[in-house]
């Protein structure tokens, strides 16, 4: 059974009449098994322990609002209204990941997503490298309703990233999603390919890319740090959208993400449709981790 963070929280506290050392210590453990990391989790609790000392007396529910306060400060975020779509050119954005995240599962849901603003999207299948990548984006492209600009398997992924921003110069789109290889940290060569996309994006189009989304899967805890920490050091990284984050433990690795690299988290995806995107909102996000049946909501 996967307990949820507010589960593991009241379970490290059940029975506790006041907030002691081992009180402390067992919010501690249920903060490392909510995926938050050991630096984030240890972040949050010097900080309770500061509020425990000053305030004396702490009751269950003022220490869950602590928590839940202390977790709000560590989260950034800004909307997706906040992307300052340009007036007069394409807003290109540049999403990378390993594969197996739902990074091109992503890109379809963001086409639908930024077309129901009664944007005009165009998307870019520059994943030649992987067998079917291409057809898949292109299946999630005639789902969302969207041009796609693809070329056959094994092209040169930069020639399409270039050829995507220009078509989209050309037929005046409003936002273009650059799907790209799925890379593993130690491919050397695919993450040095990141660099040269976005080289040619800035070619194509001054100021390209815009933003370089990174997906990542909730369901894989730790190992998020891990390809976060890698992509940071191959390309300047703005924004993290979260994937297969289902109202269990998984929400930790939300606010681990943010604290540690100071990306804001823009959207997460909560299920397999194509609807089943929101964009982030730190006020909502820590409500359904101590009610999380608040996501499916």
């Amino acid at each position: 059974m996967a307990f949820s963070f507010f589960q593991k929280i009241s379970r490290a506290i059940a029975g506790k009449s006041r907030v002691d050392d081992d009180t402390l210590d067992n919010i501690e453990e249920a903060l490392i098994e909510s995926d938050m990391g050991v630096d984030t989790t240890l972040k949050i609790i010097d900080r309770l322990e500061d509020r425990v000392a000053r305030d004396k007396v702490v009751s269950f529910d003022e220490l869950v609002g602590y928590l839940r306060e202390e977790i709000a400060s560590l989260l950034e975020t800004e909307s997706p209204d906040s992307l300052q779509l340009h007036p007069s050119r394409p807003f290109v954005i540049l999403v990378v990941g390993v594969n197996g995240v739902g990074k091109t599962t992503t890109i379809g849901k963001l086409a639908k997503y930024f077309r129901g603003k009664g944007l005009k999207v165009m998307l870019g299948a520059a994943d030649t490298f992987r067998a079917a990548a291409v057809d898949q984006l292109d299946i999630w492209a005639e789902r969302a309703g969207v041009e796609i600009v693809k070329q056959k398997m094994g092209s040169d992924p930069a020639s399409v990233a270039f050829d995507t921003v220009k078509s989209a110069v050309a037929k005046g789109a409003d936002v273009v999603l650059i799907d790209t290889a799925g890379r593993l940290h130690n491919r050397i060569d695919l993450m040095n390919e990141l660099a040269k996309i976005r080289n040619v994006c800035g070619k194509a189009l001054e100021g390209a890319p815009d933003e370089v989304m990174l997906v990542l899967d909730a369901s894989t805890g730790q190992n998020a740090f891990q390809q976060a920490r890698e992509f940071a050091r191959a390309t300047t990284l703005t924004s993290i959208a979260v994937t297969k984050l289902d109202g269990t433990a998984r929400g930790g690795v939300v606010v681990g993400l943010t604290d540690q690299f100071h990306i804001p988290v823009r959207f997460i995806g909560t299920g397999e449709g194509i609807d089943d995107i929101r964009p982030f909102d730190r006020e909502d996000f820590v409500k359904t981790l101590f009610d999380p049946e608040d996501l499916k909501k």
